[in-house]
């Protein structure tokens, strides 16, 4: 089936992406409240020049006392946001951007739906054998 998976392209890797990138951004909203708790995000730039299926993107280590890096995924690792107001304490959560950033995100997987459900619809016209 790689015709198939050729014909859809990135996109059901970007839903899949998009999806957990949601959870991340819902448990820093979460968190908000939680002293010492450090936001994450993804760097959606090297997550998409990293997509490939062929490729396993997680952390390798040398030696087995060496840690993996916060909630490792296909993707790549999460990594901690810099808040521009920290505060005393050690939160790092601000939840404008945590809430803006999930409102971009869902607009975007609303977005990469439709890209799919386009593909898809191409797919079974050719199926068909019409224009």
């Amino acid at each position: 089936m790689s015709w198939i998976d050729s014909a859809m392209g990135i996109y059901p890797s970007v839903l899949q992406f998009r999806s957990q990138r949601s959870s991340a951004l819902a448990a820093n909203i979460a968190n908000a409240n939680t002293p010492d708790y450090k936001a994450m995000d993804y760097d959606f730039e090297r997550v998409l020049q990293n997509i490939d299926r062929s490729q396993n993107l997680h952390l390798h280590t040398t030696d087995k006392a060496h840690q993996q890096g916060p909630r490792n995924s296909e993707f790549g690792d999460l990594l901690y946001r810099v808040p521009t107001k920290p505060i005393r304490n050690g939160n790092t959560v601000e939840g404008e951007v945590e809430q803006a950033a999930f409102a971009e995100n869902a607009v975007r997987y609303q977005a990469s739906l439709e890209f799919l459900e386009g593909a898809i619809s191409g797919l079974r016209l050719a199926i068909r054998g019409q224009r």
